[in-house]
């Protein structure tokens, strides 16, 4: 059983875990380019949450937004 555990840490560490091992000593080198991939996933989340926001207004301006309480059953 302990070999099992034992490979399941040989999987993430040695294999899985390396590319967040790479940033980590390229932060001490360059902190900008070891961050582009937080900053592309905020960037990604911004366009997706202005996108909804868009198609919520969308909706609401056409009075397909029901905004009655009882809109759902279990509120009933």
């Amino acid at each position: 059983m302990k070999a099992f555990f034992e490979g399941i840490q040989t999987v993430f560490v040695d294999f899985l875990f390396k590319p967040w091992d790479w940033l980590r000593t390229l932060e001490l080198s360059n902190w900008w380019l070891a961050n582009i991939v937080s900053w592309a996933l905020m960037l990604i989340c911004a366009k997706y949450i202005v996108y909804w926001c868009m198609e919520l207004k969308k909706h609401q301006d056409n009075n397909e937004e029901n905004q009655d309480t009882t809109a759902h059953s279990f509120l009933k």
